[in-house]
């Protein structure tokens, strides 16, 4: 009765007024940037100032904000952003794409946002889903930062702080215990260790079962958990006057789960058959029934030195960053609906006649094993469509081995570095400048098996007669050297109007080279890669490619105090990201497997190309009420050309997964931030923010001009309210409730729109002998629909320690996280959001 009674009080509250956490007038804790007074000091434009003073939007939440709301990692922080969603640990770990004001970083392309930490910018964003030590400051920065933080920030940057060793020995300790036997423990300690230097060493561990499980391996515990632990450390060492070196290094390690997808069918026409071929996806009941046990690996090395010097009236700062980041992701496979491994023919030998006897005997042993409609085991394992007496429809993953399997690796080594020359900000004039060079050697594999009951080798190739032969392999090395040169400038020209000017031009020379052997698909008879040529009966490899990509990245900003408080604003930008390549042969196999069979026109090329974007925004921001109130709204529009977008496809040859383009998009939109202070140690905040789109042109699926930007939410609002009441002298009670509501979501460019599948090519050849069209798909159930999810936080804090009582998506809101729409397919793979959740905290620093 008493959690119902805060709940009620604390949504009440939080409805009073659309705010945002980030502008709660907070300070800083010791040791960081310190606040002075009318506001939180940011470095959202590589310079310490009052954030009421930055010329933009942006969100920031300080120590003590991250503390209330029990931030951790990447997506917790970013539920508290208005206009961002992310997209994280649905395929991989890896995999975390970040949705800011409609501009998304489309998996296996690079990022959209850029990540600087303690002033390094992370070139792997991969790491979005760790932790990146312990939280000092969190800045959210949207637009076009190119200008500033450099490359892969068209969409934003991520800005984040962490201790930093001080005069006075601290630490902390923070205990978690929930549902599921989910457990978090994290530790930090920074200490002085001499004159003139202090150390910081942190530690993470975290382990839950996850909220669904496989039916199929015994009810186990094998779709979403996961086991992270982490440590890192920070030296930081005054070498004289005016002098510091600052050393970090850290290292995690991530086992878990992959693949936690669903498959729903959109083929209206199959309907009659079985209403759940035509299924909205916000209506699937999950369920999980693979035979393999899908894992995923990530383990992350990286080191970094910077050093500062101070002159007279500017300040040298260079630094180099070594990052080693290594996934591999093991899966059953996608391929049992399109009879990869069956022989229709009744002469195979060798490997096609050991997978089609292993198809055919798990089949019969699991005719009439429930799978989620429409999907069933019939007799045998041939295609309903085909056999619709007996026959089967698998859908992916399902408990036969005639999905086949897959293995994936992803490996990147790199090294980077940067020297920045900046006036110290003392006057009316202050500038920077600098140039970066970055070298990425990275290794990208998707190997696709025979499942023969004998399990995965983790190997990309093996050859045929081993216990789990390769049967189709795209495996590259891809490597890529960044060269960048930066300035910028900033002008007081009235005690009012502030100029700020900056640019930055970048040349990324990429190169790929593929590693996949030259040698015979002992399946298809082809080659083991489309991209592959037959010459004289000999496989021919792919040879290597080159491109380069480069932009200049400007940007303007302007800044006019209507009074102390209240700041106008307006900022433009350019937006680059690197185009690149997708594993060598997939446009082969887009053309071979759908154009030419079912007469689709899928532009798909195995070099995708660079992204940019012309982006306005303007606004006011300030605060009331002698700081009580503070506000920030603002206004925006940009264009993106050749916007990176991920395509996923699914058939016959297993998956595949590629970038393509959108030649143009059209982003509008709002957004209201607002904090108020009603009494001493309560606040009431949130925000709101509403973005439309439409895309303009778009040669690779040309019946989708006029749609909507994919992963881009047509709006999202927080609200919420925080309480610190003092019980006695060293005690307080405190309560912060977040409720966020997340508006309905197109996740691909086909929208309320008809598309032929593979189905349709099948019909008329099958059993059934249909006309084409009775395969075609409509996709206009494939939408995500607006969510909300509620997190509230109850307990008591002492000077050194806290205890808490938490909940997760209080209400237990069954929502999704992604849409991974596979057109020709003729449905889309769906991975669910998390569930409710209770545990409690422990707290206690020194």
């Amino acid at each position: 009765m008493k959690l119902r009674l805060e709940l009620a009080c604390g949504a009440a509250l939080g409805a009073l007024v659309l705010a945002s956490p980030a502008l709660a007038q907070e300070a800083p804790a010791t040791g960081q940037a310190e606040a002075e007074e009318g506001g939180i000091i940011v470095t959202a434009r590589r310079q310490s100032e009052a954030l009421k003073d930055v010329p933009a939007a942006v969100t920031v939440l300080s120590a003590e904000a991250l503390e209330k709301t029990g931030v951790q990692r990447a997506d917790d922080f970013i539920q508290l952003t208005p206009g961002v969603t992310i997209v994280t640990g649905t395929a991989e770990a890896g995999d975390t794409q970040i949705n800011i004001r409609g501009i998304n970083g489309a998996r296996d392309a690079e990022s959209s946002v850029a990540l600087v930490v303690d002033g390094i910018l992370k070139t792997n964003t991969a790491q979005l889903n760790q932790n990146q030590g312990t939280l000092r400051q969190v800045e959210v920065l949207k637009g076009p930062q190119g200008a500033l933080y450099g490359r892969n920030a068209a969409a934003g940057a991520i800005v984040l702080q962490t201790v930093k060793p001080g005069s006075n020995l601290e630490g902390g300790v923070l205990l978690r215990a929930a549902e599921d036997n989910t457990y978090t423990a994290n530790a930090y300690v920074a200490t002085p260790i001499g004159e003139g230097a202090g150390l910081v060493l942190s530690a993470n561990y975290f382990t839950t079962d996850g909220f669904f499980r496989n039916r199929f391996l015994n009810n186990s515990k094998t779709i979403d958990d996961q086991e992270v632990f982490g440590i890192d450390g920070r030296l930081v060492v005054d070498l004289g006057p005016g002098t510091e070196l600052d050393l970090k290094a850290r290292y995690a390690d991530l086992k878990g789960a992959s693949i936690n997808f669903n498959a729903s069918f959109h083929l209206p026409n199959f309907a009659g058959v079985d209403p759940a071929f035509y299924e909205n996806v916000n209506d699937h009941v999950f369920g999980y029934y693979s035979n393999i046990r899908p894992t995923n690996d990530q383990t992350t090395f990286e080191a970094s030195a910077k050093i500062e010097h101070q002159f007279d009236s500017a300040t040298l700062t260079a630094w180099v960053l070594y990052s080693d980041v290594d996934q591999s992701l093991v899966a059953d496979g996608t391929s049992a609906d399109f009879a990869r491994f069956l022989d229709f023919t009744g002469t195979a030998t060798g490997d096609l006649a050991r997978a089609n006897a292993a198809c055919f005997a798990s089949t019969a042993a699991l005719t009439g094993y429930p799978l989620n409609p429409p999907t069933f085991i019939g007799q045998i394992p041939v295609p309903f469509i085909f056999a619709p007496a007996n026959g089967s429809t698998f859908g992916p993953y399902s408990p036969t081995t005639c999905d086949g399997t897959q293995f994936q690796i992803r490996r990147q080594e790199d090294i980077s570095g940067e020297i920045r020359l900046a006036s110290n900000g003392n006057g009316p004039f202050n500038w920077e400048v600098g140039a970066y060079y970055l070298h990425i050697d990275r290794e990208v594999g998707v190997s696709l098996g025979a499942d023969l009951g004998q399990g995965v080798v983790r190997r990309l190739y093996n050859a045929p007669g081993s216990a789990n032969p390769t049967t189709q392999l795209y495996h590259d090395n891809f490597t890529t050297d960044v060269y960048a040169l930066f300035a910028a400038a900033d002008f007081d020209l009235t005690d009012r109007f502030n100029l700020s000017l900056a640019g930055r031009y970048d040349i990324e020379d990429r190169k790929v080279r593929s590693l996949v052997p030259a040698v015979f698909d002992p399946f298809t008879g082809g080659p083991i890669n489309p991209g592959q040529q037959v010459v004289g009966g000999v496989v021919q490899p792919i040879g290597p490619q080159e491109a380069t990509f480069e932009q200049f990245q400007p940007k303007v900003s302007l800044r006019y105090a209507v009074s102390p408080d209240i700041n106008l604003y307006g900022n433009w930008g350019i937006g680059f990201k690197s185009g690149g390549f997708n594993n060598q042969g997939s446009a082969a196999i887009v053309d071979q497997a759908f154009n030419d069979f079912i007469g689709t026109n899928v532009l798909i090329n195995d070099r995708f190309r660079k992204e940019t974007s012309s982006a306005f925004e303007a606004g006011i921001k300030g605060s009331l009420a002698d700081g009580a109130v503070t506000f920030d709204l603002a206004g925006y529009y940009t264009n993106v050309e050749d916007m990176q977008f991920f395509e996923f496809f699914v058939g016959g040859f297993g998956l595949l997964r590629v970038v393509s383009n959108i030649d143009e998009v059209e982003l509008y939109g709002a957004e209201i931030n607002l904090s108020a202070k009603l009494l001493d140690g309560w606040t009431v905040f949130g925000s709101a923010n509403v973005t439309d789109s439409e895309i303009k042109k778009n040669a690779s699926r040309p019946q989708t001009v006029g749609n909507k930007s994919p992963y881009t939410a047509d709006y999202t609002i927080n609200l919420g309210t925080q309480l610190d009441l003092p019980i006695s002298g060293s005690l307080d009670f405190i309560t912060r409730a977040d409720y966020r509501i997340t508006g309905p979501t197109w996740f691909h460019t086909l929208q309320a729109d008809t598309n032929p599948t593979l189905f349709s090519g099948l019909l008329p050849i099958s059993a059934l002998q249909l006309p084409a069209f009775v395969g075609d798909a409509e996709y206009s159930v494939a939408r995500r629909e607006a969510f909300g999810v509620m997190d509230l936080r109850i307990g008591i804090e002492g000077e050194r320690w806290s205890l808490v009582a938490y909940a997760e998506n209080l209400f237990n809101e069954k929502y999704l996280n992604e849409v991974i729409t596979a057109v020709e397919f003729g449905g889309s793979f769906i991975s669910p959001g998390g569930r409710q959740r209770f545990g409690v905290e422990l707290g206690y620093k020194f």
